[in-house]
């Protein structure tokens, strides 16, 4: 096991601890992986925000999945800067993601949100966008509760950072 785009195929195996449907490759948690000459595993691993609960959970799934497949030692490392980014939230995560019922973020920042208006959130559930944020937090720190007022569903949107 000492391929990158191995360690990498592991890695999707590792989920999201709060949205299992997603891997932390999909999320764009993962920044890098460096494979040494003896086998081992660098893995950086950037929070979707400082102080984030969950960085400890993948930081020990990836260490789990990687020992588990036979590579020898294993090093994640959590470094704050550059911040992560929606940006990096792959195409197959912004599928899965609304497949999961969450709203995933535009590819970029909505203009409409930083000259004061709100931002246009389809509903993962119907596709309408006659939508309305009830909170700007919703079950984590990184998501907003919305409700779709055409099905009177609610649902998450993942916040665009």
């Amino acid at each position: 096991m000492n391929d990158r785009s191995q360690i990498l195929d592991l890695l999707q195996r590792v989920k999201d601890p709060e949205i299992p449907a997603i891997s932390v490759v999909e999320l764009g948690v993962v920044r890098d992986v460096e494979v040494e000459a003896d086998g081992s595993a660098v893995v950086t691993i950037t929070p979707t925000y400082t102080g984030c609960p969950a960085m400890d959970v993948m930081a020990d799934d990836i260490r789990r999945e990687l020992l588990g497949a036979g590579v020898p030692a294993v090093v994640v490392k959590q470094p704050l800067s550059p911040a992560w980014t929606t940006d990096w939230i792959t195409a197959e995560g912004r599928r899965k993601l609304k497949e999961y019922g969450i709203a995933p973020p535009e590819k970029t920042a909505d203009i409409r949100a930083l000259k004061g208006g709100s931002p246009v959130v389809a509903c993962p559930q119907c596709g309408s966008t006659d939508t309305v944020m009830l909170s700007a937090f919703g079950s984590t720190a990184c998501k907003a509760l919305w409700k779709c007022n055409a099905c009177l569903e609610p649902f998450d949107q993942f916040k665009c950072l």
